[in-house]
């Protein structure tokens, strides 16, 4: 990728400062640089080892465009990309055009839902870390009949091997024959920490799909199913992030348009070409066509029968 050359205006719209078609503009009026060197032609190409200067402001190199794919995570695969049982991984759904995505999080064998891909690591790093505190919310259908009491006793917070939870979103949907289906919304990704916290009220988690991750929504998502994050998505997921302006696809601010001034060809009239020599008459500058002869009831310079 180092080597690879690209032409100058898309080198600019890559970076996130203008379209092609206004590369080109600022190309001809003057405004960019290149090593030192102003360059006016269309169709200019540079590598990445090239210093790219507009109005004087250093455009750093565009990056890889971001991607940021949706897989609603059927039950029965992992998140592993090798598995020593050669158990179907999220990966075979994705297909080898994806093969160098990272996976944000992971579910367990028996979980689904939403799961979410990046061919960044550091917006991976972000949306995993616990600082920022992403919220995951899951549907959990419980084995056991949740009453107001253990509902409170969940939503204070229950203590695990690994620590205490703190205070829990947790609400109780519908409660059908002798199972529970609970919505419950995590900021931390512990090591299955949904069916740890029911396990420890004794409860078993028969079904656990995640809905969200952050402000992103599985909706109606087919299982087995996966498709790429819209722009606006994609802004909507990084923007309550610690430094989401550097992990945004637009990495650059606009520069100011600044209007040059157009140099204007002088008219030049058509210079006539010279008769040849000899010729005395000069020639008519258009032929006009004579009256027509039908009208004096003569055809071709003589009398019409009648």
């Amino acid at each position: 990728m180092a080597t690879e050359s690209i032409r100058l205006q898309k080198w600019l719209a890559e970076a996130g400062l203008c379209s092609r078609r206004e590369g080109d503009k600022w190309i001809a009026a003057g405004r960019v640089m290149v090593n030192g060197s102003v360059v006016t032609q269309l169709g200019s190409k540079v590598t990445f080892k090239d210093q790219v200067l507009v109005d004087g402001r250093l455009v750093l190199p565009p990056r890889e465009p971001l991607v940021i794919l949706m897989l609603n995570k059927p039950p029965g695969v992992v998140c592993t990309r090798r598995d020593p049982e050669n158990r179907r991984n999220v990966f075979d759904l994705l297909g080898n055009a994806h093969a160098r995505l990272i996976s944000v999080g992971r579910l367990d064998y028996n979980s689904e839902g939403l799961i979410l891909f990046t061919n960044n690591g550091d917006v991976a790093h972000q949306l995993m870390h616990p600082s920022n505190q992403v919220p995951r919310t899951y549907r959990v259908r419980a084995h056991g009949r949740i009453d107001p009491p253990m509902l409170a006793r969940l939503q204070a917070g229950v203590v695990l091997d690994d620590g205490p939870t703190g205070p829990l979103q947790l609400a109780l949907d519908h409660v059908p024959g002798a199972n529970s289906w609970v919505t419950i919304t995590l900021t931390e990704g512990r090591n299955r920490l949904v069916r740890r916290i029911f396990e420890s009220v004794e409860m078993e988690v028969s079904r656990l799909i995640r809905t969200h991750y952050g402000q992103c929504s599985l909706g109606e998502l087919p299982r087995g199913e996966w498709r790429a994050l819209q722009a606006t998505e994609i802004t909507r997921l990084l923007a309550p992030l610690k430094g989401a302006s550097a992990l945004l696809p637009l990495q650059h601010e606009p520069l100011p348009v600044v209007q040059a001034p157009i140099q204007r060809a002088k008219a030049v009239k058509p210079v006539k070409p010279e008769r040849p020599a000899g010729r005395s008459q000069r020639l008519p500058d258009r032929i006009t066509r004579t009256p027509s002869t039908k009208k004096f009831g003569m055809h071709h310079g003589r009398p019409k029968k009648t």
